[in-house]
This record gives structure tokens, C-alpha cells and sequence, in this order.
């Protein structure tokens, strides 16, 4: 089982609450065990950070990157989160948002293939 930071519970599920278009729209397509019969969970509480969509049979993260990923500051976040995440043995797979509207069926290849 993996660690969490309890504080983060209540952002945690006002994330799950408040998706964003992007996220609603890939929730759509992966919920109830749609990939390979996989439980998915959104909004996961790993170590000290919040993942967009989580995968536990298969260690996979999905994280979908909005605007304030791609400044250098978003960069270099997203590198120490994503280098904290594979040292725990998880695998991520980053989306631009526009990912999701322009491309869905690539992405769920992209997906259905780490799984």
C-alpha cells in the first residue's frame, strides 16, 4: 500500500468534485473498469502529491497538463513530482489537455498499452 499525506484528503476530494473538462472527459472513458477490467482511482493521494488518475494493478499515473504545466516553473515541478513517483516504482504518462479533445483515441492506445 502505498503512503499519503492525510492533509491532503480534503483537497483530494474536492479535485474529484471540481474535474476539470478534460479530466470529466477521460474519466468518461476509463471509469468502472473499462481498460482491461483495471480499477482506476482519480484525484489519488500519493506520498505528498494528488495524481490526476492512478492505476494500482499497473503502477500507472496519468497526469493531464493544463496551461501552468508548461511554464518553467510547471517544468520543473512536474520533473521532481514525476521523479519522486517513478522512484516509488510508478510509471507516468503526461497528456496536454488539448490531448484529450484533439486526440482521445491515441491517448487511450497510449494508455491501453502501459496497462
Amino acid at each position: 500500500m502505498l503512503s499519503y499525506d492525510k492533509q491532503l484528503k480534503s483537497l483530494s476530494q474536492r479535485l474529484r468534485k471540481n474535474m476539470t473538462d478534460a479530466e470529466t472527459m477521460l474519466w468518461l472513458k476509463v471509469r468502472r473498469k473499462q481498460l482491461k477490467r483495471y480499477q482506476i482511482y482519480r484525484q489519488k493521494i500519493i506520498g505528498k502529491y494528488i495524481v490526476d488518475f492512478y492505476w494500482p494493478r499497473a503502477n500507472l499515473v496519468i497526469e493531464l497538463d493544463g496551461g501552468q504545466h508548461y511554464s518553467e516553473t510547471g517544468k520543473a515541478k512536474d520533473r521532481a513530482r514525476d521523479d519522486v513517483l517513478v522512484e516509488m516504482g510508478i510509471k507516468v504518462l503526461r497528456f496536454s489537455d488539448k490531448d484529450v479533445f484533439k486526440n482521445i483515441g491515441g491517448m487511450m492506445e497510449g494508455i491501453w498499452s502501459c496497462l
